[in-house]
């Protein structure tokens, strides 16, 4: 029997087949998609959905294309969301700009840019939460948004750092926060915990707490990944902002204290019963080798964007 051999450009074509059957097929003048219900939903709803502001803080280090790719394919599959990514650089990168051209997401992402002040960056072996991280690029990305947005469409904003696990229904979740509204859900691997979650009414209606074990005491002890935010509140409120001016792990309540309170959270995720994101963190790249390349005035990646 003949061995049979698949071309690396064969692959490539079958792949980009299968993603657009699973996407989106044109029928009758009607766009459907072929996948979960939830997934079809949103299709079906097609532009009749807020559109998701997606905030990403990230700055340069050997894992960061990977993050972003990673993240980019969520953008691919779901039309209704707005990418903001902003740099910690003193100017917009090249790796940056080439991978949202790869994606096709030139149209539906905006890239910025601020340094961070060099007595709030992580210096050598610190722990990454000693200092407030990202402060400045949300902060950008609230002033571009204020300035943008149309104030009389609904929309929402999502904090959603390059290094978390994300499931497309969460993003269909969102969408269904309404105007003046806070929408929540639980975070998995956080805290401590297996999963950080708000405690309930026992219609599932309103939030009574929550069950953190780091700081309970906070206003709001969840996660920056737990919680999106209808536009409108931040252009009601353009005193909100994030601040480093507060205590470690205080950054979600110091936002939200300006927006809503706990008795107006709207509760989403199944009653917060459905695990939709997760709070992973990537291994700090080991490069020693690389370092022995670079003293002997060589490297591995010449020539190469990685």
């Amino acid at each position: 029997m003949s061995e049979v051999r698949i071309r690396p450009r064969q692959v490539l074509i079958l792949i980009i087949v299968f993603l657009v059957v699973l996407m989106m097929v044109h029928r009758n003048g009607k766009r459907t998609c072929q996948g979960p219900e939830f997934l079809q939903a949103m299709f079906v709803q097609g532009d009749t959905l807020p559109t998701t502001y997606a905030v990403t803080p990230t700055y340069p280090r050997p894992a960061q294309k990977a993050e972003l790719t990673r993240l980019s394919h969520l953008f691919m599959l779901l039309p209704h969301l707005h990418w903001i990514i902003v740099e910690d650089t003193n100017a917009t990168t090249p790796l940056v700009r080439n991978l949202l051209d790869r994606a096709g997401l030139e149209k539906r992402s905006t890239l910025l840019n601020i340094k961070t002040p060099s007595e709030f960056k992580l210096k050598g072996k610190d722990p990454n939460w000693i200092k407030p991280r990202g402060v400045e690029q949300r902060n950008l990305a609230l002033a571009w948004l204020r300035n943008h947005v149309d104030v009389d469409r609904h929309s929402i904003v999502f904090f959603m750092d390059d290094d978390n696990s994300y499931s497309t229904e969460l993003f269909a979740e969102m969408s269904k926060i309404e105007r003046g509204r806070v929408g929540v859900w639980p975070v998995g691997l956080v805290g401590g915990l297996m999963v950080e979650r708000p405690l309930l009414t026992e219609d599932g209606t309103k939030v009574t707490g929550f069950n953190a074990a780091w700081r309970p005491e906070r206003p709001f002890p969840i996660d920056m990944a737990a919680f999106a935010i209808s536009m409108d509140l931040f252009i009601r409120n353009p005193q909100a902002t994030f601040s480093y001016e507060v205590q470690r792990g205080y950054q979600e309540s110091e936002i939200l204290r300006h927006l809503t309170t706990r008795d107006q959270l709207q509760p989403l995720a199944n009653r917060c019963t459905d695990v939709l994101v997760w709070h992973t963190r990537t291994e700090k790249t080991k490069l020693a080798a690389e370092e022995a390349l670079l003293k002997k005035g060589q490297r591995s990646d010449g020539g190469m964007e990685v």
